[in-house]
């Protein structure tokens, strides 16, 4: 389905996007395209991929003249551009907003504007019970795109909305952390030894983007069943994989940070089609008959649970180690193979 279209990321140059753009970088697509509005990072990619596929933009999603002049062309858009450190979002939540919801708002509309086949969101689990300005400034982006699906024709595109938790070895997560701590002889430190997160790879991200374009419908809200383990775990892992000595050292949860990372809140999961794979939730596409939502209601409040990494499958520490040294984009971990090798 991809073969001679082309891909537009927005957002590419940050850690996720960077992160799709390697799984598709060897894809059928003809030409994909970069937006972001950060020329170092540009240069710094055009110079890693040295590919004649990628194409960059200069632009900003606030902008909407930017992102429309980006989008002519494109079939296939998977919008990964946002604000999303919680510190940053917390002192600036009208910024979050701009970026996050409003943003949002302006890569749809452009989508609209240029007939594209297939627009994919990218959300977090901090979207799902926030907490904080970042996950409500994404939850309100959700919202944002499920609610313009509503209202688009046959011709127009399908909008879905993919929700991750943290990618394993992803920038900012504990992994390249531990590794770095580890090299140094520092402590390994952790925020609480009984905290869960999903253990899903670069890999398992992108089928899941993949999967949302081949099979989405209007407004439909994927995540991927994943296993996960206790930082603690994934830190015994590490010094495991790496043969070291250095302590762990408990520093106190942070603020804004979760015990489990919630991927469907329990109303969420009470309506979730189970896929293989996937859950699939579908939107909820009453029209605007307002006496649905406040005199008719049609179905009963759910009482099933939510989707989280307390709750899902839970990995053991050799399983951990095994999950850590199935990734072959951490140059620390190909090492260790080669060396074994």
């Amino acid at each position: 389905m991809f073969k001679n279209k082309v891909l537009l990321i927005t957002g590419g140059t940050g850690s996720f996007g960077n992160t799709v753009l390697k799984g598709f970088i060897n894809s059928d697509f003809k030409e994909i395209r970069i937006f972001s509005r950060d020329e170092k990072k540009q240069d710094d990619m055009r110079r890693i991929y040295q590919n004649p596929k990628l194409k960059f933009y200069i632009g900003d999603v606030r902008d909407f003249d930017s992102v429309n002049n980006a989008m002519y062309g494109v079939d296939y858009v998977f919008h990964a551009a946002a604000l999303k450190q919680v510190p940053s979002c917390e002192f600036f939540p009208l910024e979050a907003a701009k970026t996050n919801v409003f943003g949002t708002a302006n890569v749809i509309k452009a989508a609209k504007q240029n007939k594209v086949k297939n627009l994919v969101c990218l959300s977090t689990d901090k979207a799902a019970y926030p907490i904080n300005a970042m996950g409500m400034s994404k939850a309100l982006m959700e919202r944002t795109a499920i609610a313009e699906s509503r209202n688009i024709g046959e011709d127009g595109p399908t909008i879905c909305v993919t929700r991750y938790g943290n990618v394993m070895a992803s920038r900012g997560s504990v992994i390249p952390l531990f590794i770095e701590q580890i090299k140094n002889g520092q402590a390994i430190t952790v925020t609480d030894p009984n905290m869960t997160r999903f253990m899903m790879s670069l890999d398992e991200a992108v089928d899941l983007v993949l999967y949302a374009f081949q099979h989405g419908r209007q407004g439909d809200l994927f995540v991927q069943k994943s296993p996960a383990s206790t930082v603690d775990d994934v830190a015994k892992a590490m010094k495991s994989i790496f043969n070291a000595e250095n302590e762990i050292k408990v520093i106190g949860t942070r603020h804004g940070e979760k015990l489990y990372e919630t991927l469907l809140t329990k109303e969420e999961f009470g309506k979730a089609e189970e896929l293989e794979n996937y859950y699939r939730v579908p939107a909820d596409n009453r029209d605007l008959n307002y006496g649905k939502y406040f005199e008719k209601g049609d179905q009963k409040l759910s009482d099933s649970g939510e989707y989280h990494s307390h709750n899902t499958r839970r990995l053991s520490l050799e399983q951990t180690i095994d999950k850590i040294m199935s990734l072959d984009y951490v140059p620390e971990l190909n090492q260790l193979k080669n060396e074994e090798a």
